[in-house]
């Protein structure tokens, strides 16, 4: 049978089997295919479908993954098409989950979906007369870049380093390799600094300059590329300065009796300035920073107990020791403290009391008590401990009795020279003297049954810096020379420099 190009022969288009299709066709040539239902032509290279919809193809999807956003996975969908139809004009993939497709007229082409994942395509072709059924499905896990780090807080306790913290997202589908932080001043980025290790939430960076704020930003990388950046944390870096301070505790009191109590003891003083209590040796200058806090608490004299501790920084001096109460049945020794307080007298043949210890480096002890051979004469307290030397002795005997002198302070140049931490006297016949260094905000011991003087915190610093006092203290500063200097009377709270 021969068969000719159009026009279609006067006989018509011949027809048969696909085994019968003529062996030798010309382009253009047309024939019925009975097995298949469908009328063909030659194209040149093969029997084409001349009215039938797209065949149904077969997908293959891969990931794409390198340097692919994070949230915007993608896949390359590849399309073969069948044979038992006709020829795509273009195809249209889809993915089971989160109603993601797309199409084109290229049978090689790219889906773009959500996040990293599996996700299972399937696809269907299309021709002017009809599309195809749909492909067998193909899975594919998908990649990405990491997601973008959260930023934590960023802070910073010493000069010239930061600690900056974060929490990790997602790898994106692929292992992290390394972790970055970039300090930014301004907006322009300085050295990076990368993390320890790929699961670590925070870094600490040194070599950044004192009295700068900076921006910290942190962003992850997997073998398909790097993430976005996070958002950013400002911390301003400190700058170190030191600190010459003068702490002084407030004094002990006197516990109740009537008569031959002992002298309240001082309370503890540390200086770095001319000499510190308790014959220690002189102590040195902190090293603080800007930016950061520092508590300061001036202590309270005690009423009949110890006096309260005073506190800068890590500086803690010690309450005064309280002075012994009189006579039985109030007699007893003298309190631990800062500096120790007099031990008290008793009557009737007893014993006087022993004074109390002092804290080294801070205060001396409280002098001992005398006891008497009656009911009337002869008993006294001791004198208080001071931060410069111990209380004295009570002394006695027939109608007289002295109570010991309280021990004396210490003189401190901050600026001028006075004298702080007095021990109180104790109570006989004739009371004992009170230390040198007795008075408001002087830390000293309480006086013949008086109340043991408040504490006092002074603070010397450099004149280019700036205090800012918080809370509810009792505070005022002055310029002396090229310092300022910070005179704490009263309250607890913090302050800061800047």
């Amino acid at each position: 049978m021969t068969i000719s190009q159009f026009p279609i022969p006067a006989s018509g288009i011949p027809t048969g089997t696909t085994a019968e299709r003529p062996a030798s066709p010309v382009t253009g040539d047309v024939f019925y295919n009975g097995t298949l239902g469908i009328l063909e032509i030659w194209d040149g290279d093969s029997w084409a479908p001349c009215n039938a919809p797209a065949s149904q193809p077969t997908i293959t999807a891969t990931d794409i993954g390198t340097n692919i956003a994070y949230g915007s996975a993608q896949a390359t969908i590849a399309f073969t098409e069948g044979t038992l139809g006709g020829k795509a004009v273009g195809f249209t993939v889809s993915a089971s989950t989160g109603g993601y497709s797309a199409t084109s007229t290229s049978a090689t082409f790219t889906i773009t979906v959500g996040n990293n994942g599996s996700y299972t395509f399937s696809g269907t072709a299309y021709n002017a007369y009809g599309t195809s059924p749909t492909s067998p499905t193909s899975t594919a896990t998908l990649t990405t870049v990491p997601q973008a780090p959260t930023i934590g807080a960023a802070s910073a306790t010493t000069a010239g380093v930061a600690t900056v913290n974060w929490t990790l997202n997602s790898d994106g589908g692929k292992n992290l390799t390394a972790i970055t932080i970039t300090p930014y001043i301004g907006a322009s980025p300085q050295t990076p600094v990368t993390a320890a290790t790929t699961t670590a939430t925070s870094a600490t960076i040194s070599g950044l300059t004192g009295g700068t704020t900076y921006t910290f930003k942190v962003k992850t990388t997997n073998a398909n590329g790097t993430s976005l950046e996070s958002a950013g944390v400002d911390v301003t870096i400190p700058v170190s300065f030191t600190v010459d301070y003068l702490v002084v505790a407030g004094g002990g009191g006197v516990q109740s009796g009537p008569r031959a109590r002992g002298g309240g003891g001082a309370g503890g003083l540390r200086s770095t300035v001319t000499a510190t209590g308790g014959g220690g040796s002189l102590e040195s200058a902190l090293t603080l920073e800007t930016v950061l806090t520092y508590t300061v608490t001036v202590g309270a004299g005690g009423n009949t107990g110890q006096g309260s501790n005073s506190v800068f920084s890590n500086i803690t001096s010690t309450g005064g020791g309280y002075g012994g109460g009189g006579e039985e049945p109030n007699n007893t020794a003298g309190g631990n403290g800062g500096s120790g307080g007099g031990g008290s007298g008793e009557n009737n043949g007893g014993q006087g009391r022993a004074g109390g210890n002092g804290t080294a480096n801070q205060g001396y002890a409280g002098g001992a008590g005398v006891g008497s051979t009656n009911a009337n004469n002869g008993r006294a307290g001791g004198g208080g401990g001071g931060a410069g030397n111990a209380g004295g002795t009570a002394t006695g005997g027939g109608a007289n009795s002295t109570g010991g002198a309280g021990g004396n302070g210490v003189a401190v140049s901050l600026p001028n020279s006075v004298t702080y931490a007095g021990g109180g006297g104790g109570q006989g016949q004739t009371t004992g003297t009170g230390g040198n260094g007795r008075g408001t905000n002087t830390g000293g011991g309480g006086h013949n049954g008086a109340a043991g003087d408040s504490g006092v915190v002074i603070l010397r610093y450099p004149d280019t810096r700036t205090i800012a006092v918080a809370n509810n203290h009792t505070a005022t500063t002055n310029t002396s020379g090229n310092n300022k200097i910070t005179t704490f009377n009263a309250g607890t709270g913090t302050v800061s420099w800047s």
